[in-house]
């Protein structure tokens, strides 16, 4: 996160608490706030467990679960995606390109993570414009303009990461317990 944020780094045997125990963003209304926290929550964990696997564990599929590159590249394409409706846009075709290739194999670990720390990144200042609309503010996601909110797509990209998060790491515990 770029702004008001306490540092990611710990000393040795000291850790952080979680973001948004932190008492950062306060001058963000509580749920973009809360948005920005749970982006930089998935940042910091998908670093600490993903972080140090090679391409090709990143590309394992243990126990045909999905491999972890598709979980970072879908949190960073599915932000994109989440954000476009919430600002009140359509996906382009090159958005839903990139929907088609999440899970193609063969990704290297220095592509999946700057793809990750880019949209990380870019969703971090979409956000943050979004923090003082009107969270009330119909939208509409998909073919179908599904009815949501301004609101219910923020909260929407926490929890959805958030649920992708998990699916990652334990991916990735898994695949660092099989290395012995």
């Amino acid at each position: 996160m770029s702004q008001n944020h306490a540092p990611a780094t710990t000393l040795p045997g000291v850790s952080l608490p979680e973001p948004w125990l932190r008492g950062t963003l306060t001058q963000v209304p509580a749920v973009p706030r809360a948005v920005l926290h749970a982006l930089e929550l998935a940042s910091e964990d998908l670093q600490k467990w993903c972080g140090s696997l090679s391409g090709d564990e990143l590309n394992a599929c243990p126990a045909g679960l999905p491999p972890a590159a598709f979980h970072l590249r879908h949190i960073a394409r599915s932000l994109d995606r989440l954000l476009t409706y919430a600002e009140g846009g359509a996906l382009t075709p090159e958005q839903l390109t990139a929907l088609e290739d999440e899970m193609k194999s063969g990704a290297t670990h220095d592509a999946v993570f700057a793809e990750l720390r880019t949209a990380l990144e870019r969703s971090e200042q979409r956000v943050g414009a979004l923090a003082l609309t009107d969270l009330e503010q119909s939208r509409a996601v998909g073919k179908k303009a599904l009815p949501t909110t301004v609101g219910g797509l923020l909260v929407h990209v926490a929890d959805h990461t958030q649920r992708h998060v998990g699916q990652a790491v334990t991916t990735a515990k898994i695949v660092i317990a099989q290395r012995t």
